[in-house]
């Protein structure tokens, strides 16, 4: 089916109803999905489907596609996104076929009378032309991570060889190849996919975290907060699960090392800003600048509770020590006696603009690398740009399928899965 002008015309100005109705279309394909694929729920989020995150995801994706469907290059960004996630979680080609069905049917169910025959057929059109690009990078994709040394496609099992306890909620895995053999470097920030399986669920589980440790050794590491519940979302069944029931000499399967959110230019400074659990990933850029005895100058800026909650300082505190190109500030907004008495952290509230201005020395010409919870992200992206720090030099990992950084689409980035 061809994507002529007539019906890219209908794709673009139809898009912006389907973002309007995304809770409803969403809801009601995974309806459909789940019935037709039962097998299907074994790679989606059980989690974010009860919290809604991937029902509203789906469809902002194809908003986002449909709005620019004779410009992809304009939402890039969110193409490597997915089709790196899609890769993390063993995606293939004759999926995409259903989804396709599952998905026109969903938005026709909701959509009703105005979903006329031209919409339906200018979307088949739209979604056709939208999957072969998917498969066509997502095989690229396969091919080079099987080829590199040590890769593999499919899920590799691992065998836990050291189990760190960092904080109460916080606990650091070293995973070592069961056969072995070795394992690829990765690009620092990457994660790796988990496929659990969980005594008493009936389907495979899978989560994305990110390595923590630094690349090149023979081990991997991650590093995994205790996900409670509160209201009517449910305990992290994964996270609880690793933290609960996996010891020392257990086996965990894995897919290899994947994810956009790395390190992508050599010269200017770096300044590396988390908040809570988001700290894994910068800190494996930490770790792999250090490692590379990189002379770039490196700011790690680190927000959390108190020092209760503050997973691998003393190993943040002795890269900067070792090496003088790294220099560390620590953000508690709720420091504890032990705390006030120690004066172990540099600022009492939140990140905020004045604050950074005043112990970055590099001022706003850096590339700044930023992870946690949407709001600090939110937060920091703010103050960047309030600063004048230019969109190529403010990069963010989303923990969430979606999570809206400022009020401008093209800055609204979205996972499917």
């Amino acid at each position: 089916m061809s994507l002529n002008s007539e019906k890219l015309a209908i794709v673009k100005s139809s898009a912006p109803v389907l973002k309007e109705n995304s809770t409803e279309i969403g809801k009601r394909f995974y309806e459909l999905l789940f019935t037709k694929v039962p097998d299907l729920r074994n790679i989606f989020n059980q989690t974010n489907q009860k919290r809604g995150f991937q029902q509203e995801a789906l469809v902002y994706a194809v908003y986002a596609a449909g709005e620019n469907i004779d410009s992809l290059e304009n939402i890039n960004q969110l193409v490597e996104r997915i089709a790196e996630k899609h890769v993390s979680l063993g995606v293939k080609p004759e999926q995409y076929p259903i989804v396709g069905e599952v998905l026109i049917q969903a938005v026709q169910d909701v959509l009703g009378d105005a979903a006329t025959e031209d919409v339906i057929d200018a979307w088949h059109a739209a979604y056709d032309y939208i999957a072969n690009l998917f498969i066509e990078l997502e095989q690229k994709k396969y091919h080079e991570t099987e080829q590199q040394a040590g890769g593999w496609t499919g899920f590799r099992e691992f065998i836990v060889n050291e189990k760190i306890q960092e904080t109460s909620d916080v606990v650091s895995f070293c995973l070592k190849p069961k056969d072995g053999q070795p394992i690829p470097s990765y690009k620092a920030g990457q994660y790796l996919t988990i496929k659990a399986k969980v005594d008493g669920e009936s389907h495979t589980h899978m989560r994305q975290y990110s390595l923590s440790g630094p690349s090149g050794k023979d081990y991997y590491k991650i590093s995994v907060k205790r996900e409670k519940g509160h209201g009517n979302v449910p305990d992290g069944i994964v996270s609880n699960y690793l933290h609960d029931q996996v010891a020392e000499g257990d086996i965990l399967e894995f897919s290899a090392p994947a994810g956009d959110f790395i390190i992508d230019s050599e010269n200017d400074p770096i300044v590396l800003l988390s908040r809570g659990i988001g700290m894994t990933p910068v800190v494996g850029m930490l770790e792999t600048l250090a490692e590379t005895e990189s002379e770039r100058p490196v700011t790690f800026i680190h927000a959390t509770q108190n020092s209760a909650a503050h997973a691998m300082k003393k190993h943040i505190e002795q890269l900067a020590a070792e090496h003088p190109n790294i220099s560390s500030f620590v953000c508690y907004d709720s420091p504890n006696n032990e705390d006030r008495t120690r004066q172990n952290y540099d600022k009492e509230g939140v990140v905020d603009l004045p604050w950074l201005q005043s112990i970055l020395s590099c001022g706003n010409n850096a590339d700044f690398y930023c992870c946690g919870p949407a709001p600090f992200m939110k937060a920091v992206d703010q103050g960047l740009k309030e600063w004048g720090v230019s969109s190529e030099n403010r990069h963010y990992e989303l923990f969430n399928p979606v999570s809206i950084l400022n009020e401008t689409s093209e800055e609204k980035e979205a996972a499917v899965l």
